[in-house]
């Protein structure tokens, strides 16, 4: 992979405070990566986002409204992950595709959020289509090693998914009621992106010598959605 296009988890970086520990190991990796390649990682929103929605939803706040505010938190953990890697990434939270490839042009590393509002959409969806205009493959760093066919974290009878079809995800992503600041493996948008354009999409978990084991083209543990 030339140009490598990936989502992380707020979920991950941020899960009840910042993860230091793996935000600190995520620059060795990154850093490392983008000696030789083009990185794009487009920051999710997490239990921040959740935690000003959750409050508006119950008081009866328009959807865009609140997915406005989500976007909003992507866009401030990308400015955070900016400031954490100092000067080997691009000191600028881009506000179109146009302009991350612009940014790509003179550092090897852009961080983002939310690129627009787009109806029912969260950062996964941002992430596909940044894999689709890069005509790239598209990674998803998630809490879970992968797909499963329940929620691992409360049915321990949840089978792993190793590999789906583009056809077969977006029956099941589009089998959840969207809502804004939900949290699911990959959310609706992005899986009608992925099928529409046959993008190879990777869902990892945090495990990030996993991750350099995917990107290198090695034996990795995750789910496959080709």
């Amino acid at each position: 992979m030339d140009t490598i296009v990936m989502s992380v988890g707020g979920s991950i970086f941020n899960p009840n405070g910042f993860n230091y520990e793996f935000v600190k190991e995520l620059k060795k990796v990154l850093t490392d990566l983008s000696k030789t390649r083009k990185i794009i990682v487009v920051c999710g929103g997490g239990k921040t986002a959740r935690n000003y929605i959750n409050p508006l939803k119950m008081a009866g706040v328009p959807d865009k409204n609140c997915e406005l505010i989500g976007i909003g938190i992507t866009r401030m953990n990308a400015r955070f992950f900016i400031n954490f890697f100092g000067e080997i990434a691009s000191q600028h939270v881009p506000a179109s595709m146009k302009e991350v490839k612009n940014l790509l042009k003179k550092s090897n590393l852009v961080f983002t959020g939310g690129l627009r509002f787009v109806p029912d959409s969260t950062s996964d969806g941002t992430a596909a289509g940044l894999a689709h205009y890069f005509k790239t493959d598209f990674i998803n760093v998630t809490n879970v090693k992968g797909l499963y066919t329940k929620d691992p974290k409360k049915f321990k009878e949840a089978k792993f998914i190793s590999q789906i079809s583009f056809k077969d995800f977006n029956n099941i992503a589009s089998k959840i009621k969207y809502q804004p600041g939900q949290h699911f493996v990959l959310d609706q948008n992005a899986a009608k992106i992925i099928k529409q354009h046959k993008i190879k999409t990777y869902i990892v978990g945090p495990d990030l010598n996993n991750l350099v084991k995917l990107i290198y083209g090695k034996k990795f543990t995750g789910t496959i959605i080709c």
